[in-house]
């Protein structure tokens, strides 16, 4: 049986390779856990990614469009952005909502903590069902060009099916909250 609090991996050195207001790449050597010798790159984020699945009183969401610079495509995802690792989550994920579409929720449930891509980064990410919905004005930043399309949570969930929404925190949040509100779970 395998020790699950055991880390089998030994580092010989770290070396911060490059560091910006958002992430810190560094460059460890390792012994690996048969002994060998090696490098392992690690990505740390300086955020929380958070998501949030909103859901108004017909039991419609809201998916955001934006083009992704870092994939050079166009992606359709939850409403979601990053919060300081000192704050609080469930306030960052209230900012998003509201920032990215205008909403603000009386009801709020975190439904899903994950790790988006755990061979290269530590990054963790959150995600919050939010209920009980009044609409308000969105404050998008200097960064983001958006579109927010509205549609059923079964249709997110066939755009997640259908590889229409591949970012990893929408399409786990997407399918869990689908879950969680049919009270499959």
């Amino acid at each position: 049986m395998i020790d699950e609090n055991h880390n089998p991996w030994t580092t010989l050195s770290s070396e911060k390779i490059y560091e910006n207001p958002w992430i810190t790449l560094r460059e460890d050597q390792v012994l690996n856990p048969k002994g060998g010798k090696g490098i392992y790159g690690v990505v740390s984020m300086k955020n929380k990614a958070i998501g949030i699945i909103p859901i108004d009183d017909e039991g419609y969401t809201y998916l955001i469009g934006q083009y992704r610079y870092a994939l050079n495509e166009y992606s359709w995802e939850i409403p979601m952005g990053g919060g300081l690792n000192e704050h609080d989550i469930l306030e960052s994920a209230k900012r998003e909502l509201q920032e990215e579409t205008g909403f603000t929720a009386a009801k709020w449930t975190n439904i899903a903590r994950l790790h988006t891509s755990n061979s290269v980064t530590d990054e963790e990410g959150f995600v919050f069902l939010a209920q009980e919905l009044t609409q308000g004005e969105t404050a998008f930043e200097e960064t983001e060009e958006l579109q927010i399309k509205r549609v059923t949570l079964d249709e997110a969930v066939r755009m997640a099916m259908n590889n229409e929404i591949t970012d990893a925190i929408s399409v786990a949040g997407i399918l869990k909250a689908a879950l969680l509100l049919r009270n499959e779970f």
